[in-house]
């Protein structure tokens, strides 16, 4: 049954970042002067910084937003922190992009539908934060062998516990045996005999 939690949990993370990474690279990265002008036409800033367009820096960031964080999901690595990063794209392309209550009549439906498909995947994003990658992540599995490695070396500290009562025991015993009391190492006090 794990492995096919394992195998589900990583089909569903890579179908989850597949949408991110071709938006990436199949759409801004291909047409980037085609996006910066939309973002420059939806009223993204656009003041110069060292000779470039504000809103250039911005579908830069985008880009590498998505391209990291849709490989964290992917991967299960770190993958709270690629969500984070995605959410954070979310939020910023539903509140420019898919306003659906700014939008034409005509528009308004498929705005709505864009709207909701980012809200469904900003839940999942929240999904991820809040629960990890899941199993078959690199995460987990780094979970896992630090787990393992903190019970070994929590069971020897553990040995090593018992290994010193017993000692402790065996002395207090030895103590019975010859004749004294092991609150004291007196002869005085002997056991009748």
């Amino acid at each position: 049954m794990r492995i096919i939690q394992g195998v589900f949990a990583c089909v569903g993370r890579l179908m989850i970042s597949i949408i991110f990474l071709l938006s990436a690279l199949g759409n801004k990265i291909l047409n980037f002067s085609s996006v910066a002008d939309l973002m420059a036409a939806q009223g993204m800033p656009q003041d110069d910084i060292l000779g470039i367009p504000a809103h250039k820096y911005l579908l830069c960031g985008a880009i590498v937003f998505l391209i990291f964080g849709g490989l964290s999901v992917a991967a299960g690595f770190k993958a709270r922190l690629g969500a984070s990063m995605l959410l954070l794209f979310l939020a910023g392309a539903t509140y420019y992009f898919h306003d659906f209550w700014n939008a034409e009549a005509d528009q308004k439906p498929a705005e709505m539908i864009q709207f909701l498909k980012n809200l469904a995947l900003s839940g999942t994003m929240l999904f991820i934060i809040a629960n990890g990658a899941g199993p078959g992540s690199l995460d987990q599995r780094k979970k896992l062998k630090s787990m393992r490695g903190d019970n070994t070396h929590g069971s020897q500290g553990t040995d090593k516990k018992k290994n010193r009562h017993s000692d402790a025991d065996s002395s207090k015993s030895h103590h019975n045996l010859r004749g004294t009391t092991p609150e004291s190492d007196d002869h005085s006090t002997q056991l009748p005999g």
